[in-house]
């Protein structure tokens, strides 16, 4: 039997899985490395790190699994989006790579939108307006504030792809990660010439587009000799982490939609048919399955809001090792619709559907009558309330949501699974497949090498839905009455989110 690995190149850390032909995951390993910090709102990391990892979890991975190098036939790369790795003509790196939540770009985002003719030029262009985190803001920065830097780079990867270089001795990337880049002729699937002629960038500096399952190269001898694998491995294109996130929970056909509910929250659904939110608020990019598309939007702190509730305010619930079932339970003894509490979950600002990062986190509502538990279901519904800002656009669209898939930390709450059934009125599922972007591209390696003929069939042999949450026909009225009021609040306090942002 073949077995393949998936490779997750994380913001925190690595992990690599072992996973045989038939779906089991035989295997795992993580290593975890650091971020650095330099200025308020920038973020780097050295890309060596990543590669150092890339080596450990890949040998204990294999060595957990008890299988000799030749057993390994393909390799899956997936990893964050958006980050910038520099190189000069030596294949040495430049700087420190740039991530996806730095935030340092906003003048560039400005430039692009200005040299692309407007907003509106830019998203029929590359399918998406200019974000701070997206990659090609970052290119534009190190031309503007580090001249030197930017003369000596001849190319420009994204993490994952950097590792491939290492894996592989290619430059290559694939078309769901080079999406992010806002550099993509999403339609076309294929680098923006128009584009890349308006920002004065030689398109040289990009590495060949493949799709997701392709076969982008095999290990160089000196890679199969770190790793502890043969040669004749070859390595996938893989996907970007929300794209092999939604591969890993079978979201590869049209009406299903990923709800993955982390310490962001991304609502990702799958498109035959290339589909733009004309204002920008959802994100289109090219999907990993052959020919196809998706949509997303964002909440920058879904999970994360819950989490810096118990640590940051409940410190001494946190101090227990089972702080979360204490929460859990408050919040669940708390009535639907927190007797009339709100909470907007912009505690690191927001992308979807408002895109602004002077936005902070709120409760409103409050009385004496609140307590704990009140707060607490109020940050649940107010993240589900943030993820139904996203279904109401695609119903806008008129993009068909007949089954949505939980997953991530946030998922494993049965009450805020039911929350979030109530909030949207429709049945949230989970499935079997609980490692995201590994299990993701770990399949989609097994395309490559032919074990099957497409990523559909191999979601169909290995995902399967375990658990059925339905909504509560009493609870979906309230809710119903408070979403609109939920987004009004934003639109109420806009203006003094930008004056709050100004206080420091």
């Amino acid at each position: 039997m073949a077995h393949f690995l998936g490779i997750d190149i994380g913001t925190s850390g690595t992990k690599t899985l072992v996973v045989s032909e038939d779906g089991k995951i035989l295997a795992e390993a993580a290593q975890g490395y650091g971020l650095a910090m330099p200025k308020p709102l920038w973020t780097e990391q050295n890309p060596e790190d990543w590669w150092q990892a890339t080596i450990a979890t890949v040998r204990a991975a294999v060595k957990k699994a008890k299988l000799k190098p030749a057993d390994i036939k393909a390799i899956g790369l997936s990893g964050q989006m958006h980050g910038s790795v520099f190189l000069d003509k030596n294949h040495q790196v430049v700087r420190p790579a740039l991530l996806w939540n730095d935030q340092r770009t906003k003048a560039e985002c400005d430039e692009i939108e200005q040299r692309a003719g407007g907003r509106k030029k830019l998203i029929q262009m590359v399918a998406n307006p200019a974000l701070t985190g997206f990659t090609a803001p970052k290119i534009l920065w190190l031309r503007n504030n580090e001249p030197k830097n930017f003369a000596k780079t001849v190319k420009v990867l994204l993490p994952k792809d950097d590792i491939r270089r290492r894996l592989t001795g290619e430059y290559a990337t694939e078309v769901s990660d080079a999406s992010g880049m806002l550099l993509l002729d999403v339609a076309k699937r294929n680098w923006s010439t128009k584009l890349l002629e308006k920002l004065e960038l030689d398109p040289s500096m990009f590495a060949k587009v493949y799709e997701s399952e392709e076969v982008t190269g095999k290990l160089t001898a000196a890679a199969a000799k770190e790793l502890g694998l043969t040669t004749d491995c070859v390595v996938v294109g893989g996907a970007g982490d929300c794209a092999a996130n939604a591969v890993g929970t079978g979201v590869v056909e049209g009406g299903i939609l990923s709800n993955s509910l982390g310490t962001s929250g991304v609502m990702f659904v799958h498109s035959d048919q290339m589909q733009v939110d004309p204002q920008g608020r959802l994100h289109t990019f090219c999907h990993a399955v052959r020919g196809k598309w998706h949509m997303m939007g964002v909440t920058l702190s879904a999970a994360g809001s819950l989490q810096w509730f118990v640590e940051k305010i409940c410190s001494e619930v946190n101090a227990k090792k089972n702080a979360y079932d204490i929460i859990n339970e408050e919040a669940a003894k708390a009535p639907r619709g927190s007797e009339g509490l709100f909470f907007l979950p912009y505690l690191s600002g927001e992308r979807t559907p408002h895109a602004d990062s002077n936005a902070r986190g709120s409760f409103v509502g409050l009385t004496l009558s609140h307590g704990r538990g009140h707060l607490a279901r109020s940050i649940m519904e107010g993240v589900a309330y943030s993820l139904r800002d996203s279904l109401a656009i695609l119903a806008e669209m008129k993009v068909p949501v007949k089954q949505i898939r939980a997953s991530g930390g946030g998922a494993k709450s049965p009450l805020w699974r039911q929350i979030q059934a109530d909030v949207f009125g429709q049945e949230v599922v989970t499935i079997n497949a609980e490692q995201g972007p590994a299990y993701g591209v770990a399949l989609l390696a097994a395309v490559g090498a032919g074990s099957y003929k497409n990523i559909q069939e191999a979601c169909a042999a290995t995902i399967s839905v375990v658990s059925r949450t339905p909504a509560d026909k009493k609870a979906i009225p309230i809710y119903d009455r408070g979403f609109p009021i939920y987004q009004q609040l934003y639109q109420s306090l806009k203006k003094d989110f930008v004056a709050i942002a100004g206080l420091g």
